[in-house]
């Protein structure tokens, strides 16, 4: 970590996603107690997340534009239209107005389809292979571990002020990410031109995620894992008001998840050299399973200790398999191979969210905590007994 702090353009980065991060998790959780308290739905409330996911849309276009300009100015220009599309809550004052909400989460999720691919690419310019680990374990460190303090602010701020206040200052947060990423002196080679017709470019992703084994591995049990885990995004209101505590409580939990992210993201890369990528994203996985199961038991001491466990679970999952894509594709298809996973995955997500909203009209919350805990188990339980080849032999093959 100390190494990775001696590239300025890293730093520069790091405090741009710190930023924009903080005003991510304040609006993320207060989107959606803002239309729990509009609508007086639970099932409202976990839709805002089933939109957010259903950005992933925009994946393949954006893994294209990043791999077809350059990726700083790119992530510079995603940041100034989110600053101006959270501004629309402004007009958010009552009932009808909650329809907004949802436009500014359905903004998120695609533009996020643009910028994150950029920056995976725009990672594996800035910096050594071998740095590569310790810099998604920083960025997944701050993002995560940002919930310690920024759906506690978030929430907060909504309470004293309404959502308004909360918007201005998200959009400040991206006006400030944007004016560091401007001071980066990376050196960015143009892309070459297009070599295919649409389709085929298009694609490219998805072929060669398809045609690397580990990567094909990871994508598949992930996939899995989240068509059920979207469940929390509804189920986690039920806990909340089961426990006795207003749908705002939410902060504190996310809070407690920022603790566990703190802890994953100082341990990923050590743990990621230790175990392989594979590896390292089935443990992760694992321990979100055990956190759904923790979440079913009427407690409130069990139910925070479950989202520390998923809070480094999640971390450990995101930074084996960032380092993954950066390792295993070359650097002209890293955007879009980016694309091709996040597509799977977030479309896998939000199938579960919609399917959590609907069942828990159904079912009580408690069974389908533990239902989404046994598939997940089960996903771990694939990603453990795979044997990959190691990312340096697949750099090798792929150099060659």
């Amino acid at each position: 970590m100390r190494r990775l702090l001696t590239y300025r353009d890293a730093r520069l980065l790091v405090g741009g996603q710190t930023l924009s991060a903080f005003g991510d998790w304040a609006m993320f959780i207060v989107m959606a107690v803002w239309m729990k308290t509009l609508t007086g739905s639970s099932a409202r409330a976990g839709l805002v997340f089933l939109v957010l996911g259903l950005g992933a849309l925009a994946a393949p276009l954006g893994g294209l534009l990043a791999d077809r300009v350059r990726r700083r100015p790119l992530m510079i220009a995603c940041d100034v239209v989110l600053s101006a599309s959270v501004l629309l809550l402004l007009l958010v004052h009552d009932r009808g107005d909650a329809w907004l909400i949802y436009v500014v989460a359905l903004l998120y999720g695609a533009v996020g389809m643009v910028f994150y691919p950029a920056q995976t690419a725009l990672l594996r310019v800035m910096l050594p292979e071998e740095l590569l680990a310790d810099a998604n374990g920083a960025l997944s460190t701050m993002r995560q571990g940002l919930r310690v303090v920024a759906p506690l602010a978030g929430a907060g701020l909504f309470a004293a002020f309404g959502g308004g206040v909360v918007a201005g200052f998200d959009a400040a947060t991206f006006a400030g990410s944007a004016f560091l990423m401007s001071r980066m002196r990376v050196a960015e080679e143009r892309p070459k031109p297009p070599e295919h017709h649409f389709l085929r470019e298009v694609t490219a992703g998805v072929e060669h995620v398809w045609r690397t084994l580990p990567l094909r591995q990871i994508t598949v049990g992930v996939t899995v894992a989240l068509l059920v885990t979207g469940f929390t995004e509804t189920l986690i209101f039920s806990v909340i008001q089961h426990l006795g505590h207003k749908p705002s409580f939410f902060g504190v939990l996310a809070t407690l998840q920022g603790i566990g992210s703190i802890a994953g993201g100082l341990t990923a890369a050590a743990v990621l050299r230790r175990l392989g990528d594979v590896r390292t994203v089935g443990v992760g996985v694992g321990l979100f399973g055990l956190c759904g199961l923790l979440l079913a038991v009427p407690s409130l001491a069990v139910v925070t200790i479950g989202f520390v466990v998923a809070g480094l679970g999640i971390v450990w999952a995101i930074v084996a398999f960032n380092t993954s894509i950066q390792t295993r594709a070359p650097l002209a298809i890293q955007g879009r191979v980016d694309a091709a996973c996040e597509v799977s995955l977030s479309l896998a997500q939000t199938a579960s969210i919609g399917a959590g909203a609907a069942l828990s009209t159904l079912l009580d919350y408690r069974i389908l905590l533990v239902a989404m805990a046994a598939v997940v188990a089960a996903s771990a339980a694939y990603l453990l007994t795979r044997h990959g080849e190691a990312p340096a032999a697949a750099a090798e093959q792929l150099a060659g």
